[in-house]
């Protein structure tokens, strides 16, 4: 049986998305799909699993809405386990910048798509550009662009506390980058607003760049959202992850066991046998010792 995950987004106006909401769900759940879908007011955002032929039926019925038509379909090989179930919500944001309409607007303003070919041959020609990194910092742990800029984000509403690490490449040509484009269409937007000279945003994501040119430029592997953790397109590829407790190559994410944290953080089975049996950190350590000890 073939299975398949589907990814796509837009920023479009839509004033009904409880309805739109219903819909998807409704339709999601007659066809046993299974994922997460966000609906607001400014658009969609969807990871979705299913056998081939309903995720095929799913489409066929969503496309029918024209404020979808021209959506970007990102697909990808499943195994039927990726999402332990269906969540269809209605939200302010389809992505969390807290971010007001003024300082970032996808849908009046974002910065110009450049596509994996074109990315590519910046690469070969050395041009002098700027990768910054739009997701958390523990994805960009397990794999990144080579000479990519981490700003240190733990959520996308910390790129303003992040701003001043950013400053030095206001004059430089910065190409934003996150998994399928959703973070970037809004977190270039702002970076424009806030007088960044030359901002592109690369066109459907990392997932777009390594399914196009696996193993290139691209070190490592791409963090998901779901059970699948992290994955990659093939090609020959170098593990760049390390266990954050002691500094061995990894690409095992496990859970922070502090329960004011649980961060996804990289540890090797040495350092934690169990998904969740130790801190990310010293401080994290120090607080389940204290509770432990309580």
């Amino acid at each position: 049986m073939t299975y398949e995950v589907l990814l796509f987004y837009k920023y479009v106006t839509i004033a009904d998305p409880e309805v739109v909401a219903q819909r998807v769900q409704e339709c999601a759940t007659r066809l046993g799909l299974l994922g997460r879908v966000i609906v607001a007011q400014e658009g969609i955002n969807a990871t979705l699993e299913g056998r081939l032929s309903d995720t095929t039926l799913f489409l066929k019925d969503f496309l029918t809405d024209e404020r979808f038509k021209g959506i970007d379909i990102k697909r990808s090989a499943g195994d039927g386990r990726t999402f332990p179930k269906l969540s269809v919500k209605v939200r302010t944001e389809i992505v969390g910048t807290r971010f007001t309409s003024e300082e970032a607007d996808p849908r009046v303003k974002t910065a110009p798509r450049v596509g994996p070919d074109e990315i590519k041959k910046w690469y070969e020609a050395n041009e002098d550009f700027v990768v910054i990194d739009m997701r958390n910092s523990y994805e960009f742990s397990s794999g990144h662009f080579v000479n990519a800029i981490d700003p240190g984000l733990r959520n996308s509403r910390d790129l303003p506390q992040a701003m001043e690490r950013l400053v030095p490449f206001k004059e430089k040509k910065v190409l934003t980058v996150c998994t399928g484009g959703v973070r970037c269409e809004k977190m270039s937007a702002y970076l424009l607003n806030k007088g960044f000279r030359e901002v592109y945003q690369l066109d459907g994501g990392i997932h777009s760049y390594m399914e196009k040119y696996p193993g290139q430029d691209f070190l490592g592997t791409l963090y998901t959202f779901d059970q699948r953790v992290t994955m990659d397109f093939g090609g020959e590829r170098k593990v760049i992850g390390r266990c954050a407790l002691c500094g061995t190559a990894t690409e095992r994410y496990v859970n922070c066991a502090d329960d004011d944290c649980h961060l996804h953080f990289l540890a090797c089975k040495a350092c934690s046998p169990e998904d969740t049996s130790v801190g990310c950190g010293a401080e994290c350590q120090a607080r389940i010792a204290r509770r432990a000890a309580a």
